[in-house]
């Protein structure tokens, strides 16, 4: 485990103006997605609209990372190995490694095993997410989901994978902006009690989590910069100085919603680099107008290189 060139690549992640694809829906996932246009899932469809998103001109400028699924990087651009296809344009590759089974240690055994054979594919990051919903967020259920991030993080980083660590707050609920911060502010601290006894470098890995926001129900939806205070002040509070950046994932809201919070959050900054990791805030627009039909993908990628400029440019209000 080369440490440097662990926090080389972390930093790298969050560089100025640039952020992390999330394009790492599972089978069942994507398949959700392609219903909205009528397309079928298969390893074919699934290549061509990612291949559409990745070769779109230009985003390199814009992304620093592509999070992928186990079936993409195994998969070929134009004859080339997707992680080497995005190194060449000057991304890095990273893969998802849990299984979806955010409740268990569902995926850990094995994962030694599997992060060795991502990394010789080409993978220079990885992640793993877990979910609280804020009613179920009791002590023992959070400190189950931090120590499988622990564990996680620390093969990972054995591997020589920067580990991203993803402890999602679920919108779903009623609940307002005070029960969020209280549970993310719970569910972040133990985190890094974890982290922090399994010895990982906290300046080789990067935090992937929620905004600060009331449940999607709730009839009363924050400012960007209620959403803004909110957030930073949580994470002033339990995310330790040494981690070099957080990338914020979208999580359900919509591209203009998540585009400006953004914004908000990142105009009062932290001692962390603060940057995204969205999925569907940056793919619901090329998605609709590709529609599975090769004559929009021009079309489509010019949204989705229009969107990734939306975003990057919120980092440097």
């Amino acid at each position: 485990m080369n440490i440097t060139k662990l926090q080389d690549i972390a930093k790298s992640l969050v560089a100025s103006k640039k952020g992390i694809l999330a394009a790492d829906e599972s089978t069942k996932t994507i398949q959700k997605r392609f219903d909205k246009i009528g397309t079928q899932s298969n390893p074919e469809t699934n290549l061509a609209y990612r291949k559409m998103l990745f070769t779109t001109p230009g985003i390199e400028e814009f992304l620093s990372g592509v999070i992928l699924f186990d079936e993409t990087i195994r998969q070929e651009i134009d004859g080339v190995s997707v992680p080497k296809y995005l190194e060449s344009k000057g991304i890095l590759p990273g893969i998802k490694v849990d299984k979806g089974d955010w409740r268990v240690n569902n995926g850990l055994n094995g994962l030694e095993r599997g992060l060795a054979e991502y990394k010789k594919m080409g993978a220079k990051f990885t992640k793993w997410r877990v979910v609280t919903k804020v009613e179920e967020a009791s002590l023992d259920f959070v400190d189950g989901n931090a120590e499988v991030l622990s564990k996680f993080a620390v093969l990972s980083q054995q591997a020589g994978l920067v580990p991203i660590i993803e402890p999602e707050i679920l919108r779903d609920g009623e609940h307002n902006l005070v029960k969020c911060q209280e549970i993310t502010s719970r569910v972040l601290t133990k985190v890094f009690e974890k982290i922090k006894a399994s010895e990982v470098d906290l300046a080789g890995l990067l935090l992937k989590t929620n905004m600060t926001t009331s449940g999607q129900d709730n009839s009363h939806q924050d400012t960007p910069e209620e959403v803004a205070h909110a957030t930073i002040e949580t994470f002033n509070e339990v995310v330790p100085k040494e981690v070099p950046g957080i990338v914020f994932l979208s999580g359900g809201q919509t591209p203009d919603q998540a585009t400006e919070n953004l914004a908000a959050i990142c105009k009062i900054n932290g001692p962390w680099q603060l940057s995204f990791s969205f999925g569907r805030a940056l793919q619901v627009e090329p998605l609709q107008v590709w529609a599975g039909k090769e004559e929009n993908i021009h079309i489509a990628q010019q949204a989705f290189l229009e969107r990734c400029q939306k975003v990057s440019r919120a980092r440097s209000i």
